[in-house]
């Protein structure tokens, strides 16, 4: 009987050190997050330099090495650029809707919308909206 009590208080001891991993690998899953987000930012700033254009030719002739001319090159690139215009578009959004939450509008609220759509039609955020126009 002995042996069985023993078995039983080493299996806590089992799930004490699998529950200490899981909260290591949440904290190293957190860290490599955080990590990615980091470089994310950064290429993004490094991004800012080179054109745009440049960018999309590089994903679309070097990475996904199709030739140009060519239809599916053209379609890349038409996709890669609707789709960066759209990332801009919601990053945007998001930076309206957070200053407006910072400036203590409550999200669901006409004040927060009437917040938003302000930032959204303000001049300096119309210019950054003009400069990102797709091309078709």
């Amino acid at each position: 009987m002995y042996h069985l009590a023993s078995s039983n208080t080493a299996q806590p001891q089992r799930y004490g050190r699998s529950g200490r991993q899981a909260s290591a690998s949440a904290k190293i899953i957190g860290a490599a997050a955080i990590a990615l987000l980091t470089f994310a930012h950064t290429a993004a700033r490094a991004a800012e330099n080179a054109s745009r254009m440049e960018l999309e030719h590089h994903a679309c002739a070097v990475v996904m090495g199709l030739h140009q001319p060519s239809d599916l090159y053209d379609t890349c690139i038409r996709s890669l650029n609707k789709s960066l215009f759209e990332l801009d578009q919601a990053r945007l959004a998001s930076t309206d809707r957070s200053g407006c939450a910072q400036r203590g509008f409550e999200p669901g609220t006409p004040a927060f919308a009437v917040c938003v759509v302000n930032a959204e039609q303000s001049p300096a955020d119309a210019g950054r909206r003009q400069a990102m126009v797709p091309v078709r």
